[in-house]
């Protein structure tokens, strides 16, 4: 009976493959319920570990989705990885400060990070990836020390292993994006200006139109990245704006991106080559 249990739970990740298999609760914050959705590769044994792909959705820590990285997770669970959407608090559904949104980032890697064994995930190797806002939960995460939840276990670290950001807005200082809403607080929370020895390897697209991140700020955080011997790649979209990789604005850039990440995650030996998926 237990051979047909497992027989049955491989089949269903096999036809489910590159769905969402799970909505999992995270964090509760008084009656606020926070969910992430998982999507597993297809069957394989039980013992082996897969890196993990944390998606943070964008929308200015205002609003957005975990809808907008599905195209993403459902290509990268087929390629080998368990990927996770992360819904998180945002002012328009949770009267929620950029703050509150950089706890629950921290509080979902930190989840993901402790349920390893649960996840079949390998707790060393995982990916945080995001757009806009989310590219900034992504690199805060694996940056910025303050802004723990203080029902967070401190003994379980919330930094990824690598970095995938999409048009992220790493800038909060003034000038930059959201000074606003963080003001003086962006010393502690604006990645640019805390970025540090040990800063994972990251992969940073940015059209040349974005009208919130100049390229410049991409360019000098590049050159802070390998000042402090951190890698970082970043590929320039000419005449692209704000949100150019989305899978609904532009496909082809949408293939472009995630092609360019598949390479990344191969030269960090975080995917094989083979098996090749079709970018839908």
């Amino acid at each position: 009976m237990r051979k047909l249990h497992s027989f049955l739970v491989l089949l269903l990740a096999f036809h489910f493959s590159g769905f969402s298999q799970e909505k999992v609760l995270y964090k509760q914050v008084d009656t606020t319920k926070l969910y992430m959705e998982v999507y597993y590769p297809g069957p394989s044994e039980d013992t082996k570990k897969y890196p993990a792909m944390v998606f943070f959705f964008g929308g200015g820590w205002i609003g957005g989705s975990v809808e907008q990285f599905e195209p993403h997770a459902r290509y990268f669970s087929k390629r080998g990885m368990v990927c996770f959407l992360v819904d998180y608090r945002v002012l328009s559904r949770h009267k929620a400060t950029p703050f509150e949104s950089l706890k629950d980032a921290k509080s979902a890697i930190r989840v993901i990070r402790q349920r390893a064994d649960q996840f079949r995930i390998d707790s060393s190797r995982i990916i945080a990836a995001g757009g806009s806002a989310g590219g900034h939960l992504a690199a805060a995460c694996a940056i910025i020390q303050d802004y723990d939840a203080p029902t967070d276990d401190p003994g379980i670290s919330p930094a990824p292993n690598a970095l995938v950001l999409f048009n992220p807005v790493i800038d909060n200082g003034p000038g930059g994006y959201g000074y606003d809403r963080i003001k003086t607080a962006y010393k502690s929370f604006s990645p640019l200006h805390n970025i540090m020895s040990g800063a994972p390897p990251t992969i940073f697209f940015l059209g040349t139109k974005d009208h919130l991140v100049p390229v410049e700020t991409a360019q000098y955080y590049k050159k802070v990245m390998e000042k402090v011997g951190s890698r970082c790649e970043l590929y320039l979209y000419e005449d692209q704006g704000h949100g150019f990789f989305n899978r609904d604005r532009n496909f082809e850039h949408y293939r472009k991106t995630v092609m360019a990440s598949d390479t990344f995650l191969q030269s960090l030996g975080y995917l094989d080559q083979e098996p090749k998926v079709e970018i839908e």
